[in-house]
């Protein structure tokens, strides 16, 4: 984040950039702390493991002195290594990092267990070690992985990077090394300071359902680590876009991962108990799946595992869950346009995801649009959804609950009739949205829209763009 604006209106004036370092704040005791208490900085779904670990020691013995800042765990089951600079980085910087990444690769369960109970023993929590164990198994989307654990993600936070330290990190990306760069900058507005982060490096658009090239030798754990990012980032997007309502029935066809001979043992194994090929779906980025077989929470792919695991009675790695898994689209949610539900048919939650990728819940310029309908004219889901960037689906369930959206009446399925899920804000409200249309000048053959009077996509972008 380069610049940062007061606006009032038209008015956009500039605030003035700080630092830590102008403001008297320091790394360990502050931007440390920042960290520790919002890990998102740090990527999706990070569990703070430990800070300001030493507890190495060399083969002779003797304790080193290396102290590393943050250790983090992801979902994935990588660990996140952390390095913090207050202002610029030095241009050994990464150096740095790979040296702990080096010294964590051979931690295993046990030993990040006592990082952990030292870590919030020293913050007051007291833990068990085996409730730290526990605490971390649970973490991650599925099995735990020691392949997984040597192989660390690195994140260097600093105010400013040397293109020296820019150029190399680019460099070990693209040998397989991990490593992300986040900017922290500080702004004073109206007396209080103002942080923010920003990754320079790598971009969103290229992490986007994407890993960095990895080396031969790490081809396994590296597939491993893919199947499972894409489902997590499959689950993100789903949940981000607002696609599928709390309560959505999903049916499970076992497919990535699984060879023709456990799938048909998995499809023996559901006709026992069919309750066991069904899941509800909740908008939780952790474990979006409640399963109907035991009433649990699952990850996609912790479930997909669970059931592979039940039917064999061995543990697999390597499921994409998320493949797994596609909507009912005969039942149909409360307040959802059927015949926008049925675009959804046969869809798993990963195709899903990557139709709307890039969606997000700012509907900022759904409203523009709608209040750019003139009277007499009307356009359906599907078109402001593509002029907007999302789905039908989320459009039609925030037309339904939002209070402040102008002329929602104008918004009529793709066949040109009022959605049987249409629903005045106002419930005392009691004539017919078709009534109000007609009144508005539409014409209308029965129930069904004239299509000269269809406002479409290009029309709707036209409208968008001023």
């Amino acid at each position: 984040m380069d610049h940062l604006f007061s606006v009032d209106g038209r008015e956009a004036v500039p605030i003035p950039r700080t630092g830590l370092a102008a403001e008297g704040l320091l790394e360990r005791q502050h931007l440390q702390e920042w960290v520790i208490a919002h890990p998102q900085v740090l990527g999706e779904s990070v569990l703070v493991v430990t800070a300001e670990y030493d507890r190495w020691a060399d083969t002779d013995g003797v304790p080193a002195r290396d102290r590393l800042d943050v250790l983090g765990l992801d979902a994935t089951g990588r660990l996140v290594v952390v390095e913090l600079k207050r202002g610029t980085a030095d241009r050994d910087v990464h150096l740095q990092a790979i040296t702990y990444a080096a010294l964590v690769s051979r931690f295993d369960l046990d030993t990040l267990a006592q990082a952990h109970r030292g870590f919030l023993s020293g913050r007051g929590q007291a833990l068990g070690i085996d409730g730290c164990r526990q605490r971390l198994l649970d973490h991650v989307d599925g099995e735990w992985s020691p392949e997984l654990l040597q192989r660390p993600r690195q994140v260097i936070i600093a105010a400013d990077f040397p293109k020296q330290v820019t150029h190399s990190v680019v460099w070990l990306s693209e040998m397989g090394i991990d490593i992300d760069l986040v900017q922290v900058g500080l702004w004073r507005v109206e007396g209080n300071l103002v942080a923010g982060f920003t990754k320079v490096y790598p971009t969103p658009e290229v992490e986007e359902f994407t890993l960095a090239p990895a080396r031969v030798e790490g081809e396994a754990a590296v597939k491993k680590l893919q199947d499972r990012s894409h489902s997590r980032k499959a689950v993100h997007v789903l949940v981000g876009a607002g696609l599928l309502p709390d309560g959505t029935r999903l049916l499970m066809t076992p497919r990535h991962g699984v060879p023709d001979a456990i799938r048909a043992q998995i499809r023996s194994w559901v006709e026992q108990d069919t309750a066991r090929s069904t899941a509800i779906w909740t908008n939780d980025t952790a474990r979006p799946l409640v399963w109907d077989a035991d009433g649990a929470s699952y990850s996609p792919t912790g479930l997909a595992n669970h059931i592979f695991t039940s039917v064999t009675g061995r543990r697999v790695d390597g499921i994409q869950g998320t493949t797994w898994w596609e909507v009912d689209t005969a039942q149909v949610p409360a307040g959802i346009d059927p015949e926008a539900w049925t675009t959804l048919a046969g869809s798993d939650l990963t195709a899903l995801a990557k139709q709307i990728s890039g969606a997000r819940k700012d509907w900022t310029g759904l409203h523009t649009l709608l209040s750019g309908v003139p009277t007499g004219r009307w356009t359906t889901y599907g078109d402001l959804a593509a002029a907007v960037g999302s789905h039908a689906v989320p459009i039609g369930r925030h037309l339904s609950t939002c209070g402040r959206c102008p002329h929602p009446w104008r918004v009529l399925t793709a066949a040109g009739k009022v959605s049987s899920g249409f629903r005045w804000p106002d419930p005392l409200r009691t004539d017919s949205a078709l009534s109000v249309l007609v009144g508005e000048g539409v014409r209308f053959d029965g129930d069904t829209a004239d299509p000269s009077g269809r406002l479409r996509e290009d029309e709707l972008r036209k409208l968008l763009d001023g």
